[in-house]
């Protein structure tokens, strides 16, 4: 093999002798023509350039099967037997110039470490101490410890990575790689060489490209550039030129060498971590940049052949070629392209980098990289950077047409799928509103025919109840109590303790006080044992109503008759304030227990106020309700619709008008009511769907500036004539214009809790509808209720009276004395059967509510009647009144107004006498409904009771007097219900007063008062007391009189 490797390298250098000595001659001969023109020059010249191009086809050929030529590497099994030389071919290398820089001459590598530079390659890596361990045994091999810094240590040149190549049969461009060349003797322009690492390696693939990237994603950002054009190296790969010559870690010897290689030694590859692709072929390339020995320049993107520089350039790297044209077309190509005037290029970066670019399948090679092979690349980029460069170079106006065309078809294809996008979101959005709506609208029609169907059953079980009600009234029957609030959710939203507020009548119990009634009462809230055991001992008629002490045997009897339920809904929904019914209706549990407890018996459903639900749950149980319509409900129970009911009932109402939505109608209203009634001192504005005090406000005419001129008219005229329209006049205009001052100036809200100012009531007051009425023109006046059972045969039966007690706010009641003394009975009971016959005429049945106030006319001195408000519902005083009959045993009598209790002291005679009735008595009551502390929270029941006995407050059973108390909470303990039963009003009354008192003193200190209304309550009764007084001394002065 080393013989066939000597010859091969004779021939290579005759062949290049031949080459060169046909140049001179062809060079000698074209002087010859000049001086003698009969020499036949065209036929010399043929031959000789066919001689030329023969010898350098077969020089070309030689040089491609060396090239090409595998050679096996010794093998290192067994180093010290086997060790043999490479024979190193030297081709003569005169026409070959230098291209490293000079350095010193080393000495000559001994045979040893010329046979261990050829098995190198296969040497691990120093880097890794055990692998040095292991080479120095199996192979006597001592590697460096490349970690460790020595200044005494000869510095090694730096390692050039590039591509890896294999040798297919046919080889293409740009495949061939070139490693550092190892110096054996000599100069370096004498003995340089060139060594090929071969390896064989999987070809990669490509996405093809365009001619060039885009200038934007190829050149990157410009503040990147400077930091992405740098060569790369490493303080341990510097060469010392003065003292030694780099030699590389590891090569192995594969003749023959190209003049590419040297010529890389002082090459660089640019690190680019976007535009190269990061693999093992395409690692940076580190080299010296001490000397740049083959620039050339490129004008206006093209090549100057004939240029020396070029032509020294192209001389040097005549063998690697092949790999130098691909890249230099393209940066030519993007010089033209950008109209680039001047660019500097180092030949060996081009040389490297047209070996370390593989153009398989991408075809334009990266722009930072191809701009780094130039020496003047930031002025290049600057100009490359520029806009609208590129439509300035070769093609650029096609380029421009190009761009602008693509521009105009972006905008159009991005138009049309901006309004495709926007039609397919519309009809996505029609489609599922679509949807939407009709499974609403079936929703809606279910829901409808379901409500439809409730109200038709409503209706024909009312019709059954009204045709058996004599028959069920006599029989045993189960009373199903709701004590719901269906207010609006507004409403309930807004009020504070809903839930306690639904649980106030639990005086409903007392029900079972008739032997054939059962209760089943729905609660709002869990019971605990302490209030369960409470009215248990309460509703068994014992001694333990102030204490917790009762008989199993005798509580067995009366829990068998009542029971208490809460619907489990109320864990679900704790802070949504939804009425009772609402919450049964969601219990379908609680709804399954009342059905079996009810189940084969004569039973109907008492609610408050009316809810759509209360249909729904009765519809469920299968049970009628004692109560109107909720459509009936609604439009009778606003302040309006009582005032319709009232005056259809022909009784007397205050001077008013309802149905009031507007301002003008609200302006125009009053003034005329102002002016027909000249007595009237003070003005009431009531919302229609607001309950109690809440939706009340008032305005004194005291502070209109006209009235007193007002007052001067009407007496001038006087009343017979004042009543007609002409004279009323100038009083009405003249009230129109200062109404509305006057109203912003001095309107109250009654309760300011609720509305805080008269800008927020009338703004409700105006969305709802109101009723505008006078207020009594009296100084002393007094309130009172009456609840009316409107039974479903038509008949109206009186169950309670009472005149108002109240606090701080004279429109809300917070209790009431049992029974009425202000009005006459038979006149209060005439008046209503008036209101009950008017309710009943408008399918109006079940429990109604009616508030009066009564006065004496000052100037008449008749006592007045006017109906006020009408409450289609379960009030809180007829539960109240309830536990009164309970616990004494009495009844109502409203022909007399008395509360007839059986004398306890006769009862004895009574035995004597079988056929003689008992007698009765008469006594008087206190009911305390609202009462309000918030020191109670404070206190246990249990320990409030004990309180309350250690005073000596509680009930006797056998005297059938003292007091008796309502718990309607167990968790904040703050409201209670109180009622004290006397033989006089005077009595009950001054017992209550002192109840409260001793209740404050005890569970309030100096420092800590707490919220409660105890006090105004205690003002109201003391004027109630001096009332009383005045009229038992006018009683006692008339008497002889009479």
């Amino acid at each position: 093999m080393s013989d066939t490797l000597k010859n091969e390298d004779t021939l290579g250098d005759v062949l290049v002798q031949v080459q060169d000595d046909l140049k001179r001659l062809r060079y000698s001969l074209e002087k010859l023509a000049v001086n003698e023109k009969t020499l036949d020059i065209q036929a010399l010249d043929n031959a000789i350039c066919k001689t030329e191009s023969s010898i350098r086809k077969h020089a070309e050929d030689y040089l491609k099967t060396v090239t090409k030529q595998l050679l096996v590497l010794p093998s290192i099994e067994d180093i010290h037997k086997n060790t043999f030389h490479i024979p190193r071919w030297k081709p003569a290398l005169e026409s070959i110039p230098d291209v490293r820089p000079q350095r010193e001459h080393l000495p000559e590598a001994p045979p040893g470490e010329k046979h261990k530079s050829a098995i190198a390659i296969r040497l691990p890596y120093p880097g890794y101490p055990r692998k040095r361990s292991i080479t120095h045994q199996k192979c006597g091999k001592s590697l460096p410890d490349v970690h460790k810094k020595s200044t005494n240590t000869i510095k090694h040149e730096r390692i050039i990575t590039g591509p890896i190549v294999s040798f297919p049969a046919i080889e293409p461009k740009g495949t061939r790689n070139l490693s550092i060349p190892e110096e054996d003797s000599g100069t370096v322009s004498d003995a340089g060489l060139l060594r090929l690492s071969i390896q064989r390696r999987a070809a990669s693939l490509h996405p093809r490209e365009n001619s060039y990237t885009s200038k934007i994603s190829v050149i990157g950002l410009k503040s990147r550039s400077h930091k992405k054009l740098k060569w790369k190296t490493e303080p341990r790969s510097t060469c010392d030129n003065t003292s030694r010559e780099c030699t590389p870690p590891w090569t192995t010897k594969t003749p023959p060498p190209s003049t590419t290689s040297k010529s890389m030694e002082h090459g660089g590859m640019m690190e680019d971590n976007t535009d190269l692709p990061k693999s093992a072929q395409n690692l940076p390339i580190q080299c010296l940049l001490n000397v740049v020995k083959y620039p050339f320049t490129i004008i206006n993107g093209r090549v100057n052949p004939m240029a020396a520089d070029f032509c020294h350039f192209k001389l040097s790297f005549s063998l690697c070629w092949s790999s130098v044209v691909d890249p230099l077309e393209a940066l030519e190509k993007l010089l033209r392209d950008f109209a680039v005037p001047l660019a500097k290029v180092i030949g060996e970066r081009l040389v490297e980098f047209g070996h370390g670019w593989d153009n398989g399948w991408r075809k334009a090679p990266p722009v930072n990289s191809l701009l780094s092979v130039l020496e003047n690349w930031e002025e290049v980029l600057d100009l490359v950077l520029h806009p609208g460069q590129r439509f300035k170079g070769e093609g650029g106006t096609e380029a421009a047409a190009i761009h602008i065309q693509s521009c105009w078809r972006r905008h159009v294809a991005r138009t049309a799928y901006l309004r495709h996008c926007r039609r397919k979101w519309a009809a996505g959005t029609i489609a599922i509103s679509w949807l939407m709506h009709a499974q609403m609208r079936r929703v809606r029609k279910a829901l409808q025919a379901r409500r439809f169907r409730q109200l038709e059953n409503y209706r024909n079980r009312a019709q059954h109840l009204a045709t058996n009600w004599k028959h069920i009234q006599s029989a045993k029957r189960t009373i199903i109590h709701i004590p719901s609030l269906g207010y609006s959710q507004s409403q309930r939203l807004n009020l504070k303790g809903f839930d306690i507020l639904q649980n106030i009548q639990m005086g409903r119990l007392c029900d079972i006080r008739d032997e054939n009634v059962e209760v089943i009462y729905v609660c709002s809230r869990d019971l605990e044992e302490d209030i369960l055991h409470y009215y248990t001992s309460l509703l068994m008629g014992d001694e333990a109503t102030d204490e917790f002490c009762t008989e199993t045997t005798e509580a067995s009897f009366f829990i068998r008759r009542f029971i208490i339920l809460t619907p489990e809904a109320v864990d679900y929904f704790p802070t949504h304030n939804m009425c009772l019914s609402t919450l049964l209706k969601y219990s379908p549990r609680t709804l399954k227990r009342i059905r079996n407890l009810i189940q084969g018996k004569q039973a109907y459903m008492v609610g408050g106020v009316t809810h759509v639900d209360d249909l729904a749950v009765a519809d469920d149980l299968g049970v009628p309700i004692l109560g109107p319509e909720p459509a009936i409900a609604q439009l009778y129970s606003t302040k309006s619709g009582g005032r319709r009911i009232c005056t259809g009932a022909e009784i007397d109402v205050p001077p008013g008008q309802g149905d009031i939505y507007s301002l003008h109608q609200l302006h125009e209203t009053l003034a005329e009511l102002m002016a027909q009634n000249m007595d009237v001192q003070r003005w009431l504005f009531k919302i229609d769907f607001e309950h109690g005090g809440r939706g009340t406000a008032y305005c004194d005419t005291c502070h209109l500036s006209c009235y007193n001129w007002a007052l001067q008219e009407y007496h001038r005229y006087g009343p017979e004539l004042w009543n007609t329209k002409w004279i009323q006049e100038s009083v009405l205009l003249r009230y129109l214009d200062e109404i509305p001052e006057w109203l912003a100036r001095y309107a109250r809200p009654a309760k300011t809790s609720c509305y805080p100012n008269w800008v927020c009531f009338l703004k409700t007051f105006l969305r709802q509808g109101g009723v505008v009425e006078a207020y009594p023109p009296s100084d002393c006046i007094t309130c009172l209720t009456v609840d009316l059972l409107l039974q479903p045969g038509g008949k109206v039966t009186m169950l309670s009276c009472g005149d108002q007690l109240h606090g701080s706010c004279q429109m809300e009641a917070i209790g009431s004395t049992v029974p009425q003394t202000s009005v006459h009975p038979e006149t209060l009971y005439s008046i209503c059967m008036c209101v009950g016959q008017a309710c009943l005429q408008r399918l109006i049945v079940g429990y109604v509510s009616v508030d009066l106030v009564t006065f004496v006319n000052p100037n008449t001195l008749e006592q007045k009647v006017w109906a006020t408000d009408l409450d289609l519902t379960y009030s809180d005083q007829l539960a109240m009144t309830q536990m009164l009959l309970m616990m004494t045993g009495g009844t109502l009598n409203f022909h007399t107004g008395c509360l007839e209790v059986p004398n306890p002291m006769t009862e004895k005679c009574c035995e004597r006498q079988i056929a003689a009735k008992p007698p009765v008595v008469n006594y008087y009551a206190v009911i305390g409904i609202h009462l309000f502390h918030s020191n109670l929270s404070m206190l246990y029941h249990y320990v409030f009771f004990k309180i309350c006995r250690a005073h000596g407050i509680g009930f006797n059973r056998k005297t059938k007097k003292g007091t008796v108390f309502a718990l309607y909470d167990c968790n904040d303990r703050c409201n209670i219900g109180m009622i004290t039963v006397s033989e006089d009003l005077q009595g009950a009354l001054m017992t209550f007063a002192q109840n409260l008192s001793v209740i404050h003193q005890e569970i309030s200190s100096s420092k800590m008062q707490g919220e409660t209304n105890f006090k105004e309550l205690l003002k109201n009764i003391e004027d109630v007391l001096q009332i009383t007084a005045q009229n038992k001394l006018r009683a006692v002065g008339g008497k002889p009189a009479a």
